[in-house]
């Protein structure tokens, strides 16, 4: 038996979804975003928005056409052909994988920075034995996660906001980062937002797909974006772009600044929390998408093994949670991060590329063309480091995929 179980519903799809996006990007991403782009912070993260939704949109309508596991990797090989699927699932696997790392050395340096690497790769094990469970559970989980973060995220930025140090005219003091800012910004803060077309992999294993995929996707999203404007505005009122820019925890320091210190230990557990959901969505995302090429043969075929009783990958779900604790143990916490973006950029750009082939009328074009042209753009605008070894890892797999077609 290699199918999955339908057993999740819309709330259950959102939570998940909000789990994933709601994470340790809220905490950190503000900081770099706002060194970038100055005082067009705001405007980075309308930009964020902007093509985050272009790709939820594009996966949204894929996900109605392909309801089963593997997310981009199924719509690139069903509508542009086997190597375009192959390489938004191996950008997907690969680029997942080192967020997944990413979130884990978050909780190591919240929780115990002088052994963050060893309380990551606990975190790892702890998240994977959870998924081997089933699904249903994790996403029971992943609904109490995103209940506690967006709870003490909005308490604090409206003690912030109502706050005497809050001031509005800081929100544009200094100046902006011109147009390279503003995309660099948009590529850090599209890290927060990634995670929304996570719920379209567990397309296999949600009831009636057609209905319940689009409302998650553009529920979730809602969601995200009105609880990250809310803290940018928060931010900004209180500490100003230099502020936020030179903090290391900018929602911490502006609870500090408004005369909320003693919300700082509960900020740092939530931080902790956030990240432990984004891993347990990421995991989910990456391991169901790991059994899809395993299907077709991309993977070791092993690997697309489903445990009958549990109806849960169990092999590919062990396989990935290896791969993070491993590098999660090695990788350097932002190295991580700017690799994960390039290359979950890049998987979304096929994502959108797949779209523009479901309807030729130009109306349906403009949203899937859209997404192509800023994923790649907001792509390139991240540091050179990354872009190269993107660049290497994506040449990988095209030769990988030469050699599995040949085998």
């Amino acid at each position: 038996m290699n199918q999955l179980r339908r057993s999740l519903g819309l709330g259950d799809a959102v939570a998940v979804g909000l789990s994933a996006m709601i994470g340790a990007g809220v905490f950190a991403a503000f900081a770099p975003a706002a060194a970038a782009a100055g005082s067009a912070l705001l405007g980075g993260l309308a930009l964020a928005a902007a093509l985050a939704y272009c790709n939820a949109s594009s996966s949204a309508r894929l996900a109605i056409v392909y309801p089963q596991s593997g997310g981009t990797y199924v719509y690139g090989r069903e509508r542009l052909g086997p190597f375009w699927g192959h390489l938004a699932g191996w950008c997907f696997v690969v680029g997942k994988s080192a967020s997944c790392a990413a979130m884990a050395l978050t909780v190591g340096a919240y929780a115990w920075p002088a052994q963050a690497h060893a309380v990551a790769v606990g975190t790892v094990a702890a998240i994977t034995t959870l998924n081997l469970f089933g699904v249903e559970r994790s996403a029971r989980v992943a609904g109490v996660v995103v209940a506690v973060v967006v709870g003490v995220l909005a308490a604090v930025s409206v003690a912030a906001l109502t706050s005497n140090a809050a001031d509005p005219a800081r929100i544009f003091d200094g100046a902006a980062g011109g147009p390279f800012g503003l995309l660099q910004a948009a590529g850090l803060l599209f890290f927060a937002f990634a995670g929304y077309a996570r719920i379209a992999t567990l397309a296999e294993e949600v009831r009636e797909p057609e209905r319940t995929l689009p409302k998650a996707v553009f529920l979730a999203l809602a969601v995200t974006l009105g609880i990250y404007a809310l803290v940018g505005f928060a931010l900004l009122a209180v500490l100003g772009p230099d502020g936020v820019a030179g903090s290391a925890a900018p929602v911490a320091d502006a609870a500090t600044a408004a005369g909320f210190g003693a919300l700082a230990p509960v900020i740092r557990v939530s931080a902790c929390i956030a990240a432990i959901g984004s891993l347990l969505a990421l995991i989910l995302g990456v391991s169901r998408t790991t059994l899809a090429m395993a299907r077709d043969g991309h993977l070791p075929r092993a690997l697309a093994v489903v445990d009958e009783r549990r109806a849960v990958p169990v092999r590919a779900e062990l396989a990935v949670g290896v791969v993070v604790a491993m590098a999660a143990a090695t990788a350097d916490l932002r190295a991580a991060i700017g690799f994960s973006s390039f290359a979950v950029l890049v998987y979304y750009a096929v994502a959108n590329a797949a779209a523009w082939t479901l309807d030729p009328r130009v109306s349906s074009r403009a949203v899937p063309a859209l997404g192509v042209v800023g994923c790649l753009l907001v792509a390139l605008s991240l540091p050179a480091t990354a872009v190269s070894i993107g660049l290497v890892v994506i040449a990988a797999g095209a030769l990988s995929f030469a050699v599995t077609r040949n085998r």
